[in-house]
């Protein structure tokens, strides 16, 4: 609605100090009209505010909630005036003291936090105007958002992650371009700003996944898309070539972002790769990774790592993100062992095994052979027909050095009562 302006005749003695002598002046008041600011947590913001110009510059910002005004920042006599201000803004604020003449009375507002909040006033007076401005301030912030990949035992699980957020944002979760129920959401700070987790659980699923955080009063969205890649069978000693493309459609031509190369084992992830697109500088963990460098200049990221060996199994993973986006692309990778080592373990276990085999052989002869007896007791098989006797040992022989022998001629007792040495 258009402002309506105030004329009031107004009669003040003439500067001459002559009696009976009068000037007539008008004066004009011009009524409140409001602006939104939107500033973000921990910035700078100005709340503006202009009038005419004028002589008798009076300025009083202040902030109003639903019962009490509060003084913001003054200015009067050609000075700031902070004797009355609210301490909350102390050190916070201050006006354009050189184009005041110029008709700016705007505020200039340090480091916002979330109770900055509300709604500021500005009143501006001269000689020959009065106006005042609303200005209603709004605080977001949306720091650090993320997509992470996790292994817990033998689950799988995807996280969107936003550190500080504010107000509650909105995510949503989509498979293979369907819209989808996130499994669980959890919320740290309870007035502002908040920490969000929320987490898919992906086991055993093959699809593409996208999740979308927005902030409504910042009007930033952030996208996070995951893509699992076809397994790969690799034998040992040989080399694997491992994709992972910036995608156009994410990301601006001149906007930074960064590339992580890493690989899952047990849960944990160990960095391969690190590439910083602001600095253009590379550095590696691993020195059998490399990267092709003329797929690099065309925002081609794939992997090549070199000589492979039954350790390098596992899952590979390539991180690409900005502030707006972050692009996760996952390989499995089976390294299998080569003919040659498979013949030399086959070659080993038959010789193992071969040596186990003559082993019970020589125990089990050694069993029968070096069992020892007193003389002319029966065999340890109680009631076993046996044609084996016990000779006797010659003169000094010790009762252990006693072995079984075959029957002598003139061993004539029948075999059920035992041998007659």
């Amino acid at each position: 609605m258009k402002a309506q302006t105030s004329f009031f005749l107004i009669l003040i003695s003439s500067l001459s100090g002559s009696q009976g002598i009068f000037l007539s002046a008008f004066f004009t008041y011009v009524p409140m009209n409001e602006q939104i600011i939107i500033g973000r947590l921990g910035e700078d913001i100005i709340l503006p505010s202009s009038f005419e110009r004028g002589s008798e510059v009076v300025i009083h910002w202040k902030y109003q909630d639903s019962y009490n005004s509060y003084n913001v920042h003054s200015y009067y006599k050609g000075s700031g005036h902070l004797e009355s201000q609210d301490t909350r803004y102390a050190n916070r604020t201050s006006l354009f003291y050189n184009e005041i003449q110029n008709g700016n009375a705007s505020l200039f507002f340090r480091r916002l936090s979330l109770l900055d909040e509300g709604i500021y006033t500005c009143y501006v007076g001269t000689a020959i105007q009065a106006i005042t401005n609303k200005v209603v301030l709004k605080v977001g912030v949306f720091l650090t958002p993320m997509m992470k990949y996790e292994k817990r035992n033998t689950n799988s699980f995807l996280i969107c992650n936003v550190l500080s957020v504010y107000p509650r944002p909105i995510i949503t979760w989509k498979m293979d371009n369907t819209p989808i129920s996130e499994n669980n959401m959890q919320e740290t700070g309870s007035l502002g700003p908040f920490s969000i987790n929320s987490t898919l659980n992906i086991t055993g699923s093959n699809s593409s996944y996208e999740c979308t955080i927005e902030n409504s009063l910042l009007k930033q969205t952030w996208t996070g898309r995951w893509t699992m890649k076809d397994g790969l069978h690799k034998m040992q000693s040989e080399h694997v070539s491992l994709s992972c493309e910036l995608v156009n459609d994410y990301f601006s031509p001149n906007q930074d972002f960064k590339v992580t190369w890493s690989r899952m084992e047990s849960g944990i992830s160990s960095i391969l790769a690190y590439y910083l697109s602001s600095s253009q500088n590379t550095t590696f963990y691993e020195s059998r990774f490399s990267w092709n460098k003329e797929l690099k200049n065309h925002s081609d990221f794939s992997m090549n790592l070199t000589d492979l060996s039954l350790s390098d199994s596992g899952e590979y993973l390539c991180n690409i993100s900005s502030d707006e986006y972050t692009l996760l692309t996952i390989h499995t990778v089976h390294v299998e062992p080569s003919q040659e080592t498979a013949s030399d373990n086959k070659g080993l276990w038959i010789l193992v095994a071969s040596l186990i085999l003559v082993l019970c052989l020589i125990l089990l002869i050694w069993k029968v052979k070096c069992c020892c007896c007193p003389s002319g007791t029966k065999l340890p098989e109680e009631g076993a027909v046996s044609n084996l006797c016990c000779s006797a040992a010659s003169a000094g022989d010790t009762q252990a050095n006693r072995i079984w022998s075959e029957p002598p001629e003139n061993c004539n007792r029948p075999a059920e009562e035992g041998p007659d040495c």
